[in-house]
């Protein structure tokens, strides 16, 4: 284990991936947002889907990835303070993205959406291929 800080290499792979996370995100809420007004009508505005997006369990299982996107930001964000973030710590956000990115048909509530959405949509799968391309999978 180091406490060395992250490299200007470590940051801009973070921020690459963050990129792809980010894309990906923005994919699967389409996604949802298509099956959601699929099966109970459409969404009437912005704001109302933000509203769905944060407290209806439908797209709850997309806030694991919102919550390492914002983890990964938070990272990069502490280069210039007096606590920067250590290569450990770009190794283990690295690590929670190839865990999270591992679908599977019985795994975590994330994992067993992402696996569906996988079955649905070439874009995501798009994605998925390039994320794993910079996990180094």
């Amino acid at each position: 284990m180091t406490n060395d800080r992250a490299t200007d290499t470590t940051r801009d792979g973070l921020k690459v991936l963050r990129q792809g996370l980010l894309r990906l995100h923005k994919t699967l809420l389409d996604l949802e947002r298509r099956d959601y007004e699929r099966a109970r009508g459409r969404i009437s505005n912005s704001y109302g889907f933000l509203q769905l997006v944060l407290k209806d369990p439908w797209f709850d299982w997309l806030h694991r990835l919102s919550e390492l996107i914002v983890q990964i930001d938070e990272t990069l964000d502490t280069h210039d303070t007096e606590k920067p973030a250590t290569e450990d710590d770009a190794k283990a956000l690295i690590e929670r993205a190839k865990t999270l990115l591992a679908p599977a048909e019985t795994g975590s509530e994330f994992q067993k959406n992402y696996f569906l959405a996988l079955q649905q949509s070439p874009d995501v799968v798009l994605l998925h291929s390039e994320l794993m391309k910079l996990l180094g999978r």
